[in-house]
Order: C-alpha cells, then sequence, then structure tokens
C-alpha cells in the first residue's frame, strides 16, 4: 500500500496544501503545533473514516471554515485510486474513485493504515474502552461483517439498555427474549473474530517485543477466556448469561454483559501490564502491539499498511530506536518529529518540513 499525495482544505490548521509522499519513509519535521500531527491525522482519516484523535468529525474542519476536504491518491495491489472525504457540521461525505460511498463499513478496507502515537499509550494503561477501540477499528478495516455487526450490536444494545429503564416490568420481561436473539447473534460475531484476531496477534506481539527488548522481556496477550468456541457456540452461551442475569440488569439500568464489557489480558514477564508496567515498558508493549497489527495486515490483505509513527522515536532509547526503523524498512511509514536528523541517524528519507500548516521548502 503506498499514499503518492495528500490534499488538505480547511482540515485542522491546514488552509489549503498538497503533501507528496514516497516509498519508504517521509518525515515530517518541524516546530511543535505546526501541523505535523494533522497531516499524519488525515491519512489515517481517509484510511479508516475514524479519527485517532477524537470521536467527532466536526471538530477536524479549521476554525472558522464551514466545511473541511482532504483526499488522497494511492496505489496498491489492485491498481490505483483516490478517496476523498468532505466534512460540515452535520455530517460527511466519502466518495472512492468518484463514486459515493453510501455505506460506514465500505470506508475502510480500501487503504489500510496502523497510527501510533504516544497517545496510544493508553491501550495499555487505561481501561477496557481504549483496547476493545483498538480491537474494532483495526479488525473492521480487515472485515466488513465485523463492522456491519458490530454497528448493529451497538444500535441494539443501546434500545436493549431503555428497556431496562422502563417502569412497566412485565413489558420489559417479555420483551427481553426478543431483543436479546438478535443482540446475541452479532454479538457472537463480534467475540468470535475479536478471539480470532487476538490468536494471531498474540505471537507476532511477543516476537516483535522480544525484538525490541532483545529478548529481555517476554509480552503475553490473551483474549478473556469465557469468549471461546465456535460463533453458534458463542451465541447460545451469550443468551443463556442474558436471560440468567435480567433482575441484575434491570436494576442496573443497563447490559451489564456482551462484548462491549470485554477486555485483553496482557502480561510482562508474567506481571499484569495494565496495573504494574513502567512508563518505558508500556511504551514498548503499546508498540510491539502495532508493529503486530502490520504484520496481520500484511498476512490477511497481501501487502504493508502504511504506518504512522506521531512522535514516537523521541520517546526511544537510541538501540529502540535503532531496532525499529530497521524494522519498517519495508513499508511506507509516515513519522513525524521536531528535529530529522536527530532521529533519523543516517537513513535516507523523504524530509517534510512542515510551518504553520505549510509545507517548506
Amino acid at each position: 500500500m503506498l499514499i503518492k499525495n495528500l490534499n488538505l482544505k480547511n482540515f485542522r490548521n491546514y488552509s489549503e496544501e498538497c503533501i507528496a509522499f514516497s516509498e519508504g519513509l517521509n518525515v515530517l519535521h518541524g516546530k511543535n503545533a505546526q501541523g505535523k500531527t494533522n497531516c499524519a491525522e488525515a491519512v489515517f482519516y481517509l484510511c479508516t473514516g475514524v479519527s485517532p484523535r477524537c470521536r467527532r468529525d466536526k471538530l477536524l474542519i479549521k476554525r472558522g471554515a464551514e466545511f473541511a476536504e482532504l483526499s488522497a491518491a494511492a496505489e496498491g495491489k489492485y491498481g490505483k485510486m483516490e478517496i476523498y472525504a468532505k466534512i460540515t457540521e452535520t455530517g460527511r461525505e466519502f466518495r472512492l474513485n468518484g463514486n459515493k460511498i453510501t455505506r460506514n463499513a465500505d470506508i475502510m478496507g480500501n487503504l489500510f493504515s496502523v497510527f501510533f502515537s504516544p497517545q496510544e499509550l493508553r491501550l495499555i494503561q487505561d481501561g477496557p474502552d481504549e483496547r476493545r477501540r483498538f480491537l474494532n477499528v483495526s479488525i473492521s478495516q480487515l472485515s466488513k461483517p465485523y463492522y456491519t455487526a458490530l454497528s448493529r450490536y451497538n444500535k441494539i444494545l443501546e434500545q436493549r439498555n431503555n428497556l431496562l429503564k422502563s417502569r412497566d416490568l412485565d413489558s420489559v420481561y417479555d420483551s427481553l427474549p426478543v431483543w436479546d436473539a438478535q443482540l446475541c447473534k452479532y454479538a457472537a460475531i463480534i467475540a468470535f473474530k475479536r478471539a480470532e484476531y487476538i490468536e494471531m496477534l498474540s505471537p507476532l506481539a511477543a516476537e516483535a517485543h522480544a525484538f525490541l527488548t532483545d529478548g529481555g522481556e517476554e509480552l503475553k496477550i490473551s483474549p478473556e477466556k469465557k469468549y471461546k468456541g465456535s460463533e453458534e457456540e458463542l451465541e447460545k452461551r451469550l443468551f443463556s448469561e442474558l436471560s440468567e442475569n435480567y433482575a441484575r440488569d434491570i436494576r442496573l439500568g443497563y447490559t451489564a454483559s456482551g462484548p462491549h464489557r470485554d477486555d485483553i489480558d496482557i502480561f510482562i514477564d508474567g506481571t499484569d501490564a495494565k496495573t504494574y508496567a513502567s512508563q518505558g515498558q508500556t511504551r514498548t508493549a503499546a508498540l510491539s502491539v502495532k508493529l503486530a497489527e502490520v504484520e496481520i495486515f500484511k498476512n490477511l490483505s497481501g501487502e504493508y499498511p502504511v504506518l504512522i509513527l506521531d512522535d514516537v522515536l523521541s520517546e526511544l532509547d537510541l538501540p529502540r530506536r535503532k531496532k525499529l526503523t530497521e524494522r519498517t524498512e519495508n513499508l511506507q511509514t509516515i513519522l513525524t518529529c521536531t528535529h530529522a536528523e536527530r532521529v533519523l541517524s543516517g537513513r535516507q528519507a523523504n524530509k517534510i518540513k512542515i510551518e504553520n500548516g505549510k509545507v517548506k521548502n
């Protein structure tokens, strides 16, 4: 996967700009708060339809503007393509090669991308929401059925939670089995796909972690044991779990079990990384997960994704910096930093200086 250029209009702090990328390493450099991360964010947004930094699209529009436009010309194993997005206060529109994309599920899977920034430490340090979000974005790029199941699950879950707040208990008890039959159908797809993905991720992340630490630490990742089995088995088990806990859910006013409550177990040398890992261990573990994600995309899609590293190398010591750059030699990488030469260590790169939302020669 190769992105040739990126066009931005009224996106974040960019008024209008075109940025050309090359194969291999592309370094966006310049002082802080000039727009380097905004550019990296735009690439990931076009690939996934999701910002890695905010949940509301309208925040991506330049202050004072009515809309934002962004597009990229890219090339993959299936040929050339152009993807375009327009964001307004009330919605957004995506186009692929000039054709309007009508379903959100069809945004993902055209351009593959993996994003890593210091904020990704939340993947290890924060609550289960962050780890579920990582799984959802990554798996959705590879599987439209997963994205569709997730979207439908969330809508039904919202309706179920609204029902649980009703004071008409007879109606609640009569209606719950109907909602649960639909909910568990999609829950089973989500749980099965997540377990399948983590089974691929775990050995790749362990290998990447061993590479970055020179074998000094062991990383282990696993899904919660309760969601193992076929989709049919999971569907039955989830339905039974919900049925047995009607009274609890009515008392709480929300659904307290299901894939929306999932988490991942992460251990470094047998110790719970979410609780006990140091800042350095957390950074290396999160980076290892992202490098594993890169390999999964390559294995399943047949081509490497675009790897985006936002202000990462400055946080690593020199040995791990060299190992990371060595690891990314075979794929297009977009890297942001304040001082290009300080992090490149003589490696050839397409250096792009960003100053106040403009490319400076």
